[in-house]
C-alpha cells in the first residue's frame, strides 16, 4: 500500500484557517447578540410578535451566517470541492438575502409613511439599501475572483461583515442611542479585519483595501444624507400609497 505524505501546513495557511474560523464565529456571535431581544431569544424578553415575513427574513439572514461558517470550516478541512459546490447554493442565497431584506425594509418604511409618522425606517430605508448594495458589490466581486483565493476569501469576509451593521447598531442601543457610536462600532468590525490581515501578512491586500474603503465611504455618505432636512419628505414622497 503506498504511503501518502501530506505536506505540512504553511504558517500562512494556519493563520488564515484560524483567522477566518474565528471571524465566522465572531460574525455569528454579533448577529446572535444583536438580534437576541427582537428575534433569537425574543421569548425571554417579551418583545412583540413578528409577522411571518419578518421570520422568513431572519431565517434567510441566519442561513447566510451559517453558510459562511460552514464554508470557512470546509476550507480549513481542505474540502475544496464541497466548498465550491456549496458556493452555488451561496449565490442563490445571496440573491435571496438582498431581495428579502430590501422587501422587509420597504414594508417597514411603508407602514410608517401610511401611519403618518416619522420612525426609524424613514432613515433605515437609505442605510439598509446602501448596506445591501455594498454587500452585493463585494459578493459579486468575490464570485468574479473566485479562482483567486486571496481575493475571494477577503471579499467574502467583508461582504458578510457588512451585513452586521444592524446587529452592531442594536448592540450599541443597549448602552447608548448615539448614532455616531453605532456607526463607529460597525466601522470597527471592518477595520479589525483589515488590521489583523495587514499586520499578519505585512501588507494591505488590495481586496481588503478597496473593499473596506467602499464600505466606509458609502456608509459615511448615506449617514450624512439621511440627516438632511430633505430626506424625510423624500421618503414620504416615494413611499406614499
Amino acid at each position: 500500500m503506498p504511503v501518502i505524505i501530506q505536506k505540512p501546513a504553511t504558517p500562512v495557511f494556519v493563520f488564515d484557517r484560524r483567522f477566518y474560523g474565528w471571524s465566522a464565529v465572531s460574525v455569528a456571535l454579533i448577529a446572535l447578540v444583536g438580534f437576541a431581544r427582537t428575534y433569537y431569544l425574543k421569548g425571554f424578553f417579551g418583545t412583540p410578535t413578528l409577522p411571518p415575513f419578518v421570520h422568513f427574513h431572519g431565517l434567510v439572514m441566519s442561513a447566510w451566517v451559517a453558510l459562511f461558517f460552514v464554508q470557512t470550516r470546509l476550507i480549513a478541512a481542505h474540502r475544496v470541492a464541497l466548498h465550491r459546490a456549496l458556493g452555488i447554493v451561496g449565490c442563490g442565497l445571496a440573491v435571496l438575502v438582498v431581495l428579502v431584506a430590501a422587501d422587509a425594509t420597504m414594508q417597514a418604511a411603508g407602514r410608517e409613511v401610511a401611519a403618518h409618522r416619522v420612525g426609524p425606517f424613514h432613515f433605515l430605508l437609505g442605510i439598509n439599501f446602501i448596506n445591501l448594495f455594498v454587500f452585493a458589490v463585494l459578493f459579486a466581486a468575490a464570485i468574479v475572483w473566485r479562482k483567486r483565493s486571496d481575493f475571494h476569501k477577503r471579499l467574502m469576509l467583508l461582504a458578510t461583515v457588512n451585513l452586521l451593521a444592524p446587529a452592531a447598531a442594536r448592540i450599541c442601543l443597549n448602552f447608548t442611542h448615539n448614532q455616531y457610536v453605532q456607526l463607529a462600532a460597525f466601522f470597527l468590525c471592518i477595520l479589525l479585519c483589515v488590521a489583523v490581515d495587514t499586520v499578519r501578512h505585512r501588507r494591505l491586500h488590495p481586496a481588503m483595501g478597496w473593499g473596506a474603503a467602499l464600505s466606509i465611504v458609502m456608509f459615511s455618505l448615506i449617514f450624512i444624507a439621511v440627516q438632511w432636512p430633505a430626506w424625510v419628505p423624500f421618503v414620504d414622497k416615494i413611499m406614499a400609497p
